[in-house]
């Protein structure tokens, strides 16, 4: 193994010598011109933690949402949101009878101080 080689593995140079700049130039170019595919890297979809079936009222389901799904959404628009999150995990909108949900309302919940906490969201079949 050269010599020049086994010093870069083993990060050998000093601080302040061009070759100690030159690793670090690399490294740096790696990190932020490696493509995103590489590594498989996909965006983050809801936990399971994020939404939980709670149970079944008079003809509605009833789901908790964590509040960081529907962060920044306006409160006109959080049904619509909750469904499009919703359609891509078909698990949790299916009903004790085998019946596709939908979404009907939202509510949000506030602690003592009007800070949301999470969300109630009713479905029906």
């Amino acid at each position: 193994m050269p010599v020049w080689l086994k010093r870069f593995i083993l990060w050998d140079y000093a601080r302040g010598v061009w070759q100690y700049d030159v690793m670090v130039g690399v490294i740096l170019a790696f990190i932020f011109l490696t493509p995103r595919g590489w590594f498989r890297d996909q965006p983050r979809m809801p936990q399971a933690s994020q939404i939980t079936v709670l149970g079944a009222g008079h003809r509605n389901d009833v789901l908790w949402i964590d509040p960081e799904l529907l962060a920044g959404v306006p409160e006109n628009q959080r049904v619509d949101r909750l469904s499009d999150i919703l359609r891509n995990r078909p698990e949790v909108l299916k009903s004790r009878m085998g019946k596709t949900l939908a979404i009907t309302h939202v509510e949000p919940i506030l602690d003592s101080e009007g800070e949301i906490q999470g969300y109630w969201a009713f479905a029906r079949p």
